[in-house]
């Protein structure tokens, strides 16, 4: 697999916010939101191939029983499978963390699944043509991501919010994942790159989450740490 940075930090969103984590980064990703905040992994992906026993290696040497495989997209590569057993085996807890646009039969014990609202759309002229066309084709797989939920032991869907007209869309495609979803396991976070831009998102955001009976998810990474690669 091709991992562009493999270390411990502090899980800063959803449900296992504040666990002490390894975060295994894979380098490739088949979406180009505009708003990505590890261009690294996904519009230039860095990196360098490493063997299933090498991450498990690098893993063990952390010293930490929870492992968040993110990326980039985790899904693009097949030695996932492999890799979440070896993970399973030595007793360590796997999150994996997708977009839902791709199946892999892997085990793990949260799946955190972002689907990517039509806004997340590379902004004109980022991108050619062709690229924004097979990001609006894939960011939405709902029989994907409705698989992906029923099949894992937990799951929460993670969207990304950046203006209030959006909401709308939001609730629609929660509706298209019924009746398996749980309202309580939606999790709504702001599009930001700093507190600031959280916190103005926050104003707006919360109110509509308490009142839909989803969470709001801050971004906690973004206030320990700052915008700041390896955390």
């Amino acid at each position: 697999m091709r991992i562009a940075e493999l270390y411990a930090s502090r899980q800063g969103e959803g449900l296992l916010t504040g666990t002490s984590s390894a975060f295994i980064r894979v380098s490739g990703c088949n979406l180009r939101c505009w708003f990505c905040d590890t261009p690294h992994a996904s519009w230039n992906p860095e990196g360098a191939q490493q063997s299933i026993d090498s991450i498990v290696a690098d893993v063990l040497r952390l010293e930490v029983s929870h492992v968040v495989l993110t990326g980039g997209e985790p899904m693009l590569f097949p030695e996932i499978v492999t890799l979440c057993r070896e993970l399973a085996d030595r007793g360590l807890h796997t999150t994996i963390e997708t977009a839902g646009t791709i199946y892999q039969d892997t085990a793990c014990d949260l799946m955190s699944i972002s689907p990517k609202l039509a806004g997340s759309r590379p902004r004109d002229g980022s991108l050619s043509e062709k690229w924004q066309q097979q990001h609006d084709r894939r960011r939405w797989a709902v029989d994907v991501v409705r698989r992906l939920m029923v099949e894992s032991p937990d799951y929460q869907l993670k969207f990304v919010v950046d203006q209030p007209s959006e909401q709308e869309e939001v609730q629609q495609m929660v509706d298209q994942l019924q009746p398996e979803v749980d309202p309580a396991k939606v999790w709504i976070m702001p599009q930001s790159r700093s507190t600031a831009e959280l916190d103005a998102h926050e104003s707006w955001l919360r109110p509509w989450c308490d009142q839909q009976g989803f969470q709001y998810c801050d971004r906690m990474h973004l206030r320990w740490y700052g915008n700041v690669r390896g955390t």
